[in-house]
């Protein structure tokens, strides 16, 4: 068989690595002579390393140490769970050291310079170091942060050193307990495979969302687009885009690719669209700013008319076609909407001069009619015709004078007229009075009726009087009282 003797460093007991009785051991082939030469009785020496098996380094113990998990200190095994391991090996005479393999008896190597118990305990100990790495192993599957890669090369390493270890102890019950684990690495390894196509899943479904949300921005442009806030939502999409691909599990390179064509044309779609409303902003301004200027060169033309009333109408009409002119743009507009307003004002302020200069002399107007109105209300109330002559004649040249003061405020004019009319509404009712009573036809009228009257009301006197039929008579009586009042209301 190969050399498979271990060095000093390969003891994890600090006490056996002190111990002045430790010896050298040698290869198993070597062993009778070293049985036959004398024994000296010099301190221990570390193995030679070209007089042992190499031991096979440990995968647990390299994948704990980039994990910060470490397999737990030799010298931390009790002496039971030694001397239960070194139940199932023994050391002959030459330091040799066996091993109870199932149903077979093998070697594992010499310690021939060391006494039996030391060899023995060596290996019971290298035996307890292996069972730690896979302990350690399965307790690291349950881990959340372990990976497959991890899982098959940690399987492979310690297949390799559990398949014939050179150690002392339960290696069947080992061995099982390697394939328990096995099975478990590989539920492991599906559930972690599950679990990746599930991420991956799901960051394609959340990267499709952002797609999904670019291509409706893109597909609802139009007149009414708010292109400011849609290039900020586009921008915040395309943070969302960067921040998934930098915090989330890999996808697909295909699908990723296609995405991304998807949601690049989303955005180029927007550019170009904007692009060509800035555009066509761009002209709308030039021409809103070109018809501006122009209504500005006609308000400068009219500002200084004093034709209130049709200049005032030109100036809304001006007002009118500067807010169809549309806008061109912010600073261009308050620039040029400065100048209209100064030639407006210009002629809106020298209109309200006018006419609180007018309304100063309306007012002392009104008050010169209302003295004309004392006079015009104190020739009532006229009663004859005499009266009404004279006062026809007073009032008239009260209007005479009425009409030569000029305007009065709107507000009180129809005051003021009204109460001039009452007074020329009196005196023409008398005078009208008057007339129809000297009318020589009206009064021939009257004549001719209240002889009619007097024959017929004489008739049915005659026909009151030869009745004897009560109910008739009583329409007879009836007819004659209503022809008395006509009369009595002629005469």
């Amino acid at each position: 068989m190969a050399d498979n003797t271990v060095t000093d460093s390969e003891t994890t007991n600090p006490t056996e690595q002190a111990a002045p009785a430790a010896a050298m051991p040698v290869p198993a082939a070597a062993a009778p002579e070293a049985a036959a030469a004398p024994k000296a009785p010099a301190a221990p020496a570390a193995p030679s390393p070209a007089a042992m098996k190499a031991h096979m380094p440990s995968p647990a113990a390299a994948f704990a140490g980039a994990h910060q998990h470490t397999a737990p200190a030799s010298n931390g095994y009790s002496e039971a769970e030694i001397k239960k391991a070194e139940s199932f090996g023994r050391v002959d005479d030459n330091g040799t050291v066996y091993v109870k393999d199932n149903d077979t008896e093998r070697e594992v190597g010499q310690f021939p310079d060391a006494s039996k118990e030391e060899a023995l305990a060596l290996y019971a100990r290298r035996y307890l170091d292996l069972k730690s790495k896979l302990d350690l192993f399965e307790s690291r599957l349950k881990n959340t942060s372990v990976k497959p890669k991890e899982i098959n090369e940690t399987l492979s390493a310690l297949a390799e050193e559990i398949a014939k270890p050179d150690v002392v102890g339960d290696i069947p019950a080992l061995q099982q307990q390697f394939v328990k684990v096995k099975v478990e690495a590989d539920e492991k390894k599906q559930a972690l495979a599950k679990a990746h196509q599930e991420a991956i899943a799901k960051a394609t479904a959340e990267r499709l969302a952002i797609v999904e949300k670019a291509e409706a921005l893109a597909a609802g442009l139009g007149d009414n687009t708010n292109w400011r806030s849609t290039a900020d939502k586009f921008r915040a999409l395309f943070d969302q885009w960067q921040e998934h691909q930098r915090t989330t599990i890999r996808i697909d390179k295909a699908e990723a690719d296609a995405l991304w064509k998807r949601f690049s044309t989303a955005r180029t779609t927007f550019n170009q669209a904007r692009r060509k409303w800035a555009q066509n902003r761009d002209a709308e301004r030039a021409a809103a700013k070109k018809a501006k200027e122009a209504i500005i060169v006609e308000a400068n033309e009219i500002k200084d008319s004093t034709d209130w009333a049709a200049t005032s109408r030109k100036f809304n009409d001006l007002m009118a076609r500067w807010k169809q002119a549309g806008r061109a743009g912010r600073a261009e507009d308050d620039a040029l909407w400065a100048q209209f307003r100064e030639a407006a004002d210009t002629f809106f302020n020298a209109r309200q001069a006018d006419r609180d200069q007018t309304s100063s002399a309306e007012k002392e107007n009104l008050a010169k009619k209302e003295a004309l109105l004392v006079k015009a209300e104190a020739l009532l109330p006229v009663k004859t015709e005499a009266d009404a002559k004279k006062a026809r004649k007073a009032l008239g040249e009260i209007q005479d004078e009425w009409d030569q003061i000029g305007y009065v405020p709107r507000d009180d004019m129809r005051r003021i007229e009204n109460r001039l009319d009452a007074v020329d509404k009196q005196i023409r009712a008398v005078e009208e009075s008057a007339w129809k009573k000297s009318d020589p036809e009206a009064e021939a009228r009257v004549s001719s009726f209240e002889g009619q009257l007097n024959a017929q009301l004489k008739e049915l006197d005659a026909k009151i009087a030869a009745e004897t039929d009560p109910k008739k008579k009583a329409k007879l009586e009836a007819e004659k009282a209503t022809k008395e009042q006509w009369l009595n209301a002629i005469k």
